[in-house]
């Protein structure tokens, strides 16, 4: 199954290393990692994705709370959440079919940000499987480059 956890930790050197040294001990891959300061300049947020069964993934859970520099770890799997991520498409086309590019973008609301002699950079922000959709309709062009950032997430209200 597949686990979003929010790790709120030190804003410290060496404390991401930790967290994602202990999840790839324990055998797991990280799908997703994200990492930021807060609102609080003294602490991150650690947003990472794991696929793991629950009696593995509550081992991992008990792990982290374990760690000096870990203050809370949040599954947001398990409760409404709202999730995030931001895509960078770099789309080659010629200039009489570029419309239809500008047209994807426009339908799923993203932003083009960059435009050169025969290549378009979209921006686009949404849940995973908006952004795996706009990239398969995206790649009957020429699709050269796609830099996603990690799943960022927060409990709703």
């Amino acid at each position: 199954m597949r686990h979003v956890t929010s790790i709120l930790v030190e804003n410290k050197p060496g404390v991401l290393s930790r967290v994602t040294g202990l999840v790839s001990r324990r055998g797991f891959n990280i799908d997703s990692l994200s990492v930021a300061p807060t609102e609080d300049p003294n602490k991150s947020r650690i947003t990472v994705v794991v696929v793991a069964d629950e009696v593995a993934y509550e081992q991992i859970k008990k792990q982290l709370n374990k760690l000096v520099s870990v203050y809370k770890v949040s599954d947001l799997t398990a409760e409404a959440a709202i999730e995030r991520e931001l895509v960078l498409f770099k789309v080659g086309v010629e200039p009489e079919r570029r419309g239809e590019v500008i047209e994807i973008a426009n339908v799923f609301r993203a932003k083009i940000v960059n435009v050169g002699h025969d290549a378009i950079t979209i921006e686009a922000t949404g849940d995973a499987d908006k952004l795996t959709a706009m990239e398969e309709l995206l790649r009957t062009y020429q699709l050269r480059q796609i830099t996603r950032t990690g799943i960022t997430a927060m409990p709703r209200d």
